[in-house]
């Protein structure tokens, strides 16, 4: 017994000593946010700031971002801070935000944080009734386009960030506010490769927000929803082929396999008729080889911007010679939009691949999801 009591009392010796040096070891190395899917971005809490690190904006970035978020009482590990060099830096939790793709709005509603949006370039692509009852309220102003921002109205909205959204970096307008000493953060949620590590950038805005534990929880049920949707698709007894896309300027452009859109028809069970193909981008083919592949395919999905059996022949006549066509089997996204005309899919559909998903196998397997209503697609009108 006495044997017993003596191993506690050193056990508990050994804890207090060395829960100084984990705090130590936490306050200066910082302790890493959980991101599963996500590549593009990591987040570190320290005691009185966090570091967010985006690692790749957009496909060609050849160097890492560095972000300092700060809090009140950030001075208390200054002597940490001080020692790191940072692209921007930023008071948390953020009053007042200009975001800059309709990818990045749904975040805010789903953080219920819409209210700090002040400004948006092209206010008429958004489609959340939420938000576009700020707009209707005059608490959002309109900034142009992404290429060309009106900094003028920017610097009189002061915001408190800029979540910028680039192809090359080469946006002048974002350098204007730098150097006007306006925080500007680079968001590449749409570089990743995987349907749930671009939802996962809600993490990126739970941070900004100090709304971490809201942000996880939100993610973890859309990846819950995504997995389950994934194992019912396994059961299908039948897997239809499909073809996608459409042409433009005699270019049929289509996703590769292992693109996102690739990624969830292979999710979704179906025989998608390029899946073996790789790379980054759209493919890039011409009439006659897709012709020959996808003439006879059971089902077309998402034909491109055509929004309609006669546009689509409008657009090119050949497209009337595929069996889809000819059997009113094609689905589209480009209908479901919101009170302006913005297409919902472009909005919510990064950030909720659960339901494009569900819609998908909904229309390729109708039977494993008899109740279910397609969120973003419908047929071909």
């Amino acid at each position: 017994m006495r044997k017993l009591i003596l191993l506690i009392v050193l056990a508990s010796m050994v804890s207090c000593k060395s829960e100084p040096a984990k705090k130590i070891k936490e306050r200066v190395e910082g302790v890493s946010f959980n991101i599963k899917y996500a590549k593009g971005f990591t987040i570190k809490q320290y005691a009185t700031y966090k570091i967010i690190e985006i690692h790749k904006p957009w496909p060609e970035a050849k160097r890492i971002y560095r972000y300092a978020l700060l809090e009140d009482n950030y001075k208390a590990d200054y002597w940490i801070y001080e020692r790191q060099r940072f692209n921007n830096t930023l008071e948390i939790p953020i009053q007042k935000i200009v975001v800059t793709s309709t990818t990045h709005l749904p975040a805010l509603e789903l953080l219920g944080v819409e209210q700090t949006l002040v400004g948006f370039p092209g206010t008429d692509y958004i489609s959340s009734e939420k938000i576009r009852e700020q707009l209707d309220k005059g608490n959002i102003r309109e900034l142009g386009k992404n290429e060309s921002l009106n900094t003028e109205v920017l610097l009189e909205l002061k915001p408190d960030i800029v979540v910028g959204f680039g192809i090359d970096g080469g946006n002048r307008s974002l350098e204007t506010l730098k150097n006007a000493g306006i925080p500007v953060i680079f968001n590449g949620d749409w570089v990743e490769n995987s349907p749930l590590a671009k939802a996962e950038w809600i993490k990126f805005f739970g941070a900004l927000y100090n709304k971490e534990k809201v942000a996880d929880s939100i993610f973890n049920h859309i990846e819950t929803n995504y997995l389950e949707a994934k194992q019912l698709a396994i059961n299908a007894t039948l897997k239809p082929t499909v073809l996608s896309g459409a042409m433009h300027s005699d270019i049929w452009y289509l996703p590769n396999g292992t693109s996102t859109e690739g990624q969830l028809l292979k999710d979704a069970n179906v025989n998608y008729l390029w899946s073996d193909t790789k790379g980054a981008g759209s493919l890039k083919l011409n009439f006659e080889s897709v012709f020959v592949k996808a003439k006879n395919a059971d089902i077309w999905l998402n034909p491109s911007n055509y929004s309609s059996y006669k546009s689509l022949q409008n657009g090119n006549e050949n497209h009337t010679l595929f069996e889809a066509y000819q059997n009113k089997n094609i689905y589209t996204f480009t209908n479901t939009t919101g009170a302006t005309g913005g297409v919902l899919y472009y909005e919510l559909g990064m950030t909720r691949p659960d339901l494009v998903l569900k819609d998908i196998i909904k229309i390729c397997h109708p039977e494993l999801l008899e109740n279910y209503k397609p969120f973003f697609f419908k047929p071909l009108e």
